[in-house]
């Protein structure tokens, strides 16, 4: 087995990966949805609300806590909407809410 003589930034490597190029690619969609949608989410809220996984056109968000996933599934369609007038094609955008760890 031979070893590489120097190494590899993560970057180098995606570059080099076509997996790992298509991951960085849709990490990078899903937060240019988050900025997109921004200025429709309550400045109260923003905090608390992060992008997720992208999988066959369904989004997801996840969020802090239930507050925010309830408040956040009564702005879903004007969400949706947005990002489809923006030229994202998103069939819907699923929530979920983040699990906390017990210490």
């Amino acid at each position: 087995m031979s070893r590489l003589s120097a190494s590899l930034s993560v970057l180098q490597a995606g570059l080099k990966s076509p997996t790992l190029a298509r991951l960085a690619d849709l990490s990078a969609q899903s937060q240019a949805r988050r900025t997109c949608i921004e200025p429709l989410i309550p400045v109260s809220l923003r905090a608390g609300i992060r992008a997720g996984p992208i999988e066959d056109g369904v989004w997801c968000l996840v969020v802090d806590n239930t507050a925010v996933a309830s408040k956040l599934r009564q702005l879903l369609p004007k969400l949706e909407s947005h990002l489809r007038t923006k030229g994202w094609d998103v069939s819907a955008i699923r929530i979920k809410v983040r699990s906390s760890v017990a210490a």
